[in-house]
């Protein structure tokens, strides 16, 4: 058999008729034009979806000068930055402070700029 367009149409004609055996109602409803969904929601989109913060983001959400040592300690020791890395953020800290990271990231930003 010649792979033709009336093959295409024998095979779409076949799968037409599979679809209206397994979904007689469905197939009515889609050959009839009769369906109609109403929409009641919105999906929103969460822009922080698999966002991984940054050693940056857990500075900024700090109080105090010691907060933020401990932060960049803790940081540096589990291998999330380098010790380079490291010792700038701590040299930034000690000329400039706490808040040179950002303004403080208060509880739940993320969920409140997600608009939850």
């Amino acid at each position: 058999m010649k792979f033709d367009d009336s093959c295409v149409k024998w095979m779409a004609d076949r799968d037409k008729e599979e679809f209206k055996r397994k979904y007689p109602n469905l197939a009515k409803e889609l050959e009839e034009g009769t369906v109609k969904v109403q929409i009641d929601s919105v999906q929103r989109f969460d822009k922080f979806r698999g966002y991984t913060p940054t050693p940056i983001d857990y500075l900024r959400r700090c109080d105090t000068e010691e907060q933020a040592i401990q932060t960049i300690e803790y940081l540096e020791r589990e291998g999330e930055i380098t010790r380079e890395h490291a010792e700038e953020l701590r040299k930034q800290l000690k000329e400039k402070g706490v808040r040179s990271f950002g303004p403080k990231k208060e509880e739940d930003y993320y969920l409140k700029q997600a608009g939850y």
